[in-house]
């Protein structure tokens, strides 16, 4: 329970871009996501994409962490693959 009150009081102190950045990233990516969507490859990209969004900023926000900021780089780099691969232009 101490790791997840300190990554709480850790978001806290950020700036208010940040947070909007994040919060609206995740949200897209699970709204975008869900069932209603699925039929749409153009939604399923958007999610991938916002999913790229939320590691990608984190991946930079923890740059002083090699191993912890490569990981999410290779995190974003594999979703921003999967947004590209899953959008079929005759779906569209």
């Amino acid at each position: 329970m101490q790791p997840i009150k300190t990554i709480y009081r850790q978001f806290l102190s950020e700036p208010l871009w940040f947070k909007s950045l994040i919060i609206s990233s995740l949200l897209l990516s699970i709204v975008f996501s869900s069932s209603n969507f699925s039929n749409i490859s153009y939604y399923q990209s958007l999610s991938k994409l916002a999913a790229a969004i939320f590691f990608g900023s984190y991946g930079i926000k923890m740059r002083r962490n090699r191993k912890v900021s490569g990981a999410f780089f290779v995190v974003t780099a594999i979703c921003v693959y999967l947004a590209w691969s899953n959008l079929n232009p005759i779906n569209l």
